[in-house]
This record gives C-alpha cells, structure tokens and sequence, in this order.
C-alpha cells in the first residue's frame, strides 16, 4: 500500500427517482484519491484519478466510455501548483484490443505489480508494491483504455465496431487526449506519448492525428516494442522480409537455451551481429534469387541457416530455408518437450503433444496474464475507489476483427506519419526500446524500419534507440527496467 491514500471525491451517474437508468443520458464517473510514495529519498504526493468519461459528437450526443487513470503530482499542501509546467504523458498498450494495464503496473505507474522474472516467477495470489522506478517523478501520466478494452465500452444503442480499426482507434483515442487536455488546462505542457506493441502503431497515427486535426505538436514519443511496418513482421507466402528479420531473434533465442556452436554461445553482442550481417547479406540475397539457388548453394545456405538458429540443416531445407516463427518456437525444444515464448523468448512451455508443428499456448503471456489481472482488479477497486461490475477487459480478441480496410490490398504502415509529423515538428523526438528475446516485434524489424522512414539527415538525431536483454515487456527483466525508467525520465526531461 502507498504511503498513505484517502478517498477525496466520487462522483457516479444518479438516475432521478422513476427514471431508467438504462435510458438515463450517460454522465462521467470519476473517483479522486490522494497518494504519498518515496521515490529515491523523496517524498512525492499525487492525486489518483480514476473514471469514465462520456465521449460525444459535436451535437451532443454520447457515443463511448473511455475509462483512464491518471496521476497528478501535488504539492504538500494537496494542491496541484502550475501544472502547466509539468510534463504529461499519455500511455497505452498494443493487441489492438489490449487494455493499458502492461506498462502501467509493469512500468510507469506508482505502483508496481511483483510478477518475478523468467528464472523466479512469482505465485498466486499476486500484489502490488511502490515502483520506485515510476515516471511520475518526471512526469504526471494519463492510462488510456480504448473503447472495448479495460471498462471502456460504447454507450448503449451505438455499435462499438466503429472504434474497431486503425483510423477509428486513432480519432477516438486521440480526442480524449484532447479533451483531457482541454478539461485539465494541460494545453501548455509539454506532452508525450507512449506506446507498446501495437500501442505504437497508435502513437505513430497519434502523431499525425492530434498535429493536423487538433493543432497539438508533442514533444515527444516512445515506442516500446516497435510496430510501424506490419510488412516486416507478417509471414505471408511471398513476403520473405519477416524470415530475414526474424534472423537475429532465432540466434539470441537459440543462444540464452544454449543451442549454437561453442564458439556463437562465447560472446552474444559478437554473435547477433554475425547474425545481422548474414541475414541481411548473403541470407536476403539467396531468398532474393529464389529457385536460382543451385543444389549446392541451397545446401549451403541451409547449414548457416541452422548455425545461427540451432536447428537442424534438415529442418531448414525442408521449411525451404524459411522457417516461421511459431514454428521455431515449437522446434527449437522439441527434444526436450518444451517450447519457447512468443512474447519473451526466455520463457519455456510444456505442450501435451510433441509433434505438433505450432505451440498451444504462449508460455510468456501465460506468465504475465494472472498477475496482472488479478493486481489490476484489486487495486483499481480497492485502492482507487472506482467501483464497476463490468469485467475489466485486459486483452480481448479484437485483432481478429479489427479493420483495416484503409489499408486494403497493402500492408499497414505508419511509419510515414511519423515521418511526416516530425518534418513538420522538428522539435519531436522519438524513443525507441526493443528486446532481444521479443518474437512479436523482433529488434532488427524496428531497426529496419527506422532505417528506412527517409527521414532528412537533420532529423536523424532526434531518433534514439534502445536494446535490452528481454522480451516484448522488457520491464519484467529487473535489469531492464531499471536502465529503460532511467532512460524515460531523461527523455521527458529534456
């Protein structure tokens, strides 16, 4: 529990004696709670606020709840000084159709939830602590659930497929930034996205979103496991892009299970970027060349392919040189009955059966889900006083629904908008953190998109990028998440 929390104000929809509730016009719900934590020998005070917000057209008419958290620095006295002063920074995770818990207790927030790491998983029931490592220190933070995910719902009569898609999503969640701006009198802050997983396809559109329709120029993004291509992740028949820069993945992967050579298992800094080189050499001209690829060089090409994967040569030429992720999470253990993670590599499984060609589960999602949920569930109750019978929707499956249709007949790609928006902003900075062990947004994929957004060369330094030795939450990893908070801070600090 925090220092000390106490319940300041509540304000929950109350029908007139005789009227429907049902029917009643939709009314905010917003719950505020005062907090005390210590971060690195200071005292730091802040107001919780947790509520529903009642999105409306122009006209009136209420379309959406949008549910947020967020917190807000005070001083001694309660009150919140010039918060204009202060950096503000809106945060939320990825699927599409992942609520905004991951980064909030993982990462950002005051409080922290104790999951354990790969080699110390921690069991249920699971709890909170002070994260000493929150941004609150640098800056007051806003949790965004777009509609569909956490409480967030539409409002009853309207049909929530149409917050469903890549543009919808974007506008919605980028006009409660501006309505939370607005209602808080943040317009003078310096403000700040960030964004997980498919969270940064978001804040990519955001940044075009929020400068050209609302006239609000960030300060600055982060992207925590990058997805701006989907080009460079998706494995289609014919797109052989994902097998190359999955590459270097296969080997940190294939390394931390103690799979490769001797000599690739001495030094995995010096055997990643033999992997780079290969994969993006002499492994992306042989698939380039296709059918070309005499018996020879095929056979050739199989070895090193396995040299760098820890996979059997056989296998490789019998997936045609191209092996898919999910397969390689099921094969790479196979012989000792194990899989590894999709999400964090680090993590294993156990599957009932072994022959199968894909996993049944991710086991590193498995490992985050309970404790996250359950610490979710507790604390938004418990600790901030917003009482909902609604389920909190942590991650739904709306990405087997989600439209797309704006980018019909090609492959997503917001990497554009972010370029564009910084060529109009030369002041947005953008940073960028990936883990090694990550098989949903694999490091070399974000790097080989950052490479290509054909930035001018004098943006390129407002570009910095970040590996880590963990997966898609990196923060899970101890080590990580110290370095990444440390990182943060400074970067909202500038």
């Amino acid at each position: 529990m925090s220092d000390s929390a106490k319940h300041d104000e509540q304000a929950k929809p109350v029908a007139a004696e005789g009227v429907d509730v049902a029917k009643a016009d939709p009314r905010d719900e917003i719950v505020n709670t005062q907090h005390t934590m210590t971060v690195n020998g200071e005292q730091i005070a802040y107001t919780a606020t947790a509520g529903r917000v009642v999105m409306r057209t122009e006209e009136g008419k209420p379309r959406a709840y949008i549910f947020f958290i967020a917190y807000t620095r005070t001083q001694a006295d309660g009150s919140s000084g010039d918060a204009a002063e202060r950096p503000i920074t809106f945060s939320f995770n990825g699927g599409p159709g992942s609520s905004s818990v991951w980064m909030h207790l993982g990462l950002l927030g005051p409080r922290r939830v104790l999951s354990g790491d790969v080699d110390g998983p921690q069991p249920p029931p699971h709890r909170l602590t002070d994260n000493e490592f929150t941004l609150l220190a640098a800056s007051d933070l806003v949790f965004i659930d777009p509609v569909s995910t956490g409480f967030s719902r539409a409002t009853t009569g309207e049909d929530p497929k149409q917050f469903h898609g890549i543009e919808q999503d974007v506008e919605s969640v980028g006009d409660f930034i501006r309505l939370y701006v607005s209602r808080a009198k943040r317009w003078r802050s310096p403000k700040y996205l960030i964004g997980e997983s498919y969270g940064t396809t978001r804040a990519a559109g955001l940044s075009g979103y929020l400068q050209d329709r609302h006239g609000m120029y960030l300060n600055g993004i982060m992207l925590i496991s990058t997805a701006l291509d989907f080009m460079a992740l998706d494995f289609n028949l014919g797109n052989d892009l994902p097998h190359v820069l999955f590459l270097p993945t296969y080997a940190a992967t294939a390394w931390y299970h103690k799979r490769l050579a001797p000599d690739l298992q001495a030094d995995l800094a010096k055997t990643l970027a033999e992997a780079e080189a290969f994969a993006e050499g002499e492994y992306a001209t042989a698939l380039l060349r296709g059918s070309q690829l005499a018996a020879a060089e095929r056979s050739a090409l199989a070895q090193k392919v396995a040299r760098y994967t820890g996979l059997s040569p056989d296998y490789v030429e019998r997936a045609n040189l191209r092996v898919e992720i999910f397969k390689f999470c099921k094969e790479l253990l196979r012989d000792q009955r194990r899989t590894v993670g999709r999400l964090d590599s680090r993590f294993s499984g156990v599957d009932r059966d072994a022959t199968s060609a894909e996993f049944e589960y991710d086991p590193s999602y498995a490992f985050i889900q309970g404790s996250y949920t359950a610490t979710l569930n507790d604390y938004v109750r418990g600790e901030l006083n917003f009482e909902s019978d609604l389920p909190y929707e942590i991650l739904t499956g709306l990405y087997d629904k989600w439209d797309y249709s704006s980018y019909q007949n090609r492959y997503v790609n917001v990497a554009e908008t972010l370029r564009s928006a910084m060529s109009k902003n030369p002041h947005l900075r953008v940073y960028v953190a990936q883990g090694i062990y990550d098989f949903a947004t694999p490091y070399f994929a974000s790097e080989h998109t950052l490479n290509h957004l054909e930035l001018d060369p004098s943006l390129e330094g407002n570009i910095e990028r970040h590996r880590f030795a963990a997966g898609h939450m990196m923060y899970v990893h101890p080590e990580s998440l110290a370095r990444m908070s440390a990182q943060l801070a400074a970067f909202v600090s500038v």
